[in-house]
């Protein structure tokens, strides 16, 4: 099986971020995806054969960290590691990505040759990394996987041969291990063998019903071909119109619907499992966007970036990882993300829903619970989670001048996130009596059309260029407020 992996080897140099950004443009990977999910290998426990592999890769190379890396559509997520701790990683810019999409080894004698890195194996070990050697983990039917990796802390020169026949031969182990592992799954798996086939150009399936569009191939063929985007509406001090966040929310640049809201797609990919990779390139991409507007502009160093998490995202195993990984690799410190979830998201098991918000938490990220006040247990459970921030359903924003009730309502929930340490961000602001009426009641921030709808990411970009912007009040206004912090 070895036999059938090139024998290229890199090392990335000055422009390896654009040859490998043609790399993943130029190969779109629906056949390993389909493939890891047959064998049903992502997310699952640690089993003793791979992890044995491992130490073995470490030891055959003398290298301080081993890990055997399965590359999804958005992700790194790895069945075992060796003297590492993260399982999952973003694989943008990763070396388990470059291996995967060349079929190639990879070794890199000294990542920091030149004076700076040229890349990351693991985002936790990055930073104490010099050597790097990878080969690719194929599957029965040959097709690429993942990769076998070692890494160490001091630079060598190239491999000998010996040592490439060597990591060749435990990859093919690692693959005769994936096919035994099959070969136990085949009587659950014989329903549901065939890949799913992507559309290719403008040939997608008119035929099916509205009820069931997008499909999953359709939602892939998107990602793929970076149809999605984000849009940003700012969270602002009510007061003063200071940005103090942004909320991205996606969209999808369909080629012939137009720009399409998350209502017309998420759903879907709820229901067909595409919300893991497109809510993991939700995260990503306000991560890096966030990161590129902080560069050279020290008055966004307070912002935050709020991304909505799915239930599926925040139930899978690693999320933490994930989250920190990301935060890693873009140079972020956890003040400056937050994650919004909603009721529905938590309720089904409290006990692992406290253990994920603690972890969470220890990362530094700021945790929020969107449309609080519509869920069915929000006091019973509220005291257990350790959120920073409720934000108040719009529903409520709308109502509260309509009469006595809606108006206690939001009382209510701002004393209540007083008494438990919390700030409460008011959603759906879109009159001045509201602005004035919850500043009134002391809620310190909002969000709303009457300061900014969601904008592109160039528009946004423009509302940050000054470190004295405020937002939701004319100029004249603007004069009587006191200046911003």
């Amino acid at each position: 099986m070895a036999d059938a992996v090139p024998k290229q080897r890199l090392t990335p140099l000055a422009d390896s971020t654009l040859e490998r950004n043609e790399v993943r443009k130029s190969c779109p990977d629906p056949t390993r995806i389909a493939a890891l999910h047959a064998l049903q290998i992502l997310d699952t426990d640690p089993e003793d054969r791979f992890d044995a592999i491992a130490r073995m890769a470490a030891a055959q190379l003398q290298a301080d960290v081993a890990s055997i890396d399965f590359v999804d559509a958005t992700r790194v997520w790895s069945k075992s590691v060796w003297n590492g701790r993260l399982r999952e990683f973003p694989r943008t810019e990763s070396f388990a990505e470059w291996i995967a999409k060349t079929a190639s080894m990879l070794v890199v004698p000294d990542m920091q040759s030149g004076g700076r890195l040229r890349g990351f194996y693991r985002p936790d070990t990055v930073l104490q990394t010099r050597f790097f050697a990878g080969v690719p983990i194929l599957s029965s039917s040959g097709v690429v996987l993942g990769a076998l990796c070692v890494a160490g802390r001091q630079p060598r020169t190239d491999l000998k041969p010996e040592e490439m026949l060597a990591l060749e031969n435990l990859a093919s182990l690692v693959t005769d291990q994936l096919e035994l592992r099959q070969l136990r799954q085949r009587t659950a798996l014989d329903g549901s063998r065939q890949p799913e086939t992507l559309p290719v150009g403008e040939q997608l399936q008119e035929s099916l019903q509205e009820s069931e569009w997008p499909t999953a191939a359709e939602l892939e063929y998107a990602l793929e071909r970076d149809q999605f985007l984000l849009f940003f509406q700012p969270e602002v001090e009510i007061a003063t119109g200071r940005i103090v966040g942004l909320e991205a929310l996606i969209r999808w640049q369909h080629p012939r619907r137009g720009l399409l809201s998350p209502q017309s797609f998420i759903p879907q990919a709820e229901s067909n499992g595409m919300i893991l990779p497109i809510g993991d390139w939700g995260l990503a991409h306000a991560c890096r966007q966030l990161q590129a507007w902080k560069q050279n502009r020290p008055w966004l160093d307070h912002l935050r970036v709020c991304v909505n998490l799915s239930a599926r995202q925040f139930t899978r195993n690693g999320l933490a990882d994930h989250i920190q990984s990301l935060l890693m690799s873009t140079g972020l410190r956890g003040h400056h993300l937050g994650l919004e979830m909603t009721e529905s998201t938590l309720i089904p098991s409290i006990s692992k829903t406290v253990g994920v918000l603690n972890s969470l938490q220890r990362l530094g990220v700021s945790l929020h619970m969107d449309d609080f006040g519509t869920g069915y247990s929000s006091l019973s459970h509220l005291h257990r989670f350790p959120f920073d921030v409720l934000k108040v359903d719009r529903s409520f924003v709308k109502r509260m001048t309509m009469g006595n009730q809606p108006l206690q309502i939001v009382k209510t929930i701002l004393e209540l996130a007083r008494v438990l340490g919390m700030d409460v961000v008011a959603e759906g602001i879109e009159t001045e009596e509201q602005r004035m009426l919850l500043e009134k009641l002391g809620c310190r921030y909002g969000q709303g059309y009457l300061f900014s709808p969601p904008l592109s990411a160039e528009a946004m970009e423009k509302l940050l260029e000054s470190p004295e912007i405020r937002i939701g009040f004319s100029p004249e206004e603007q004069g009587l407020r006191p200046a911003a912090s």
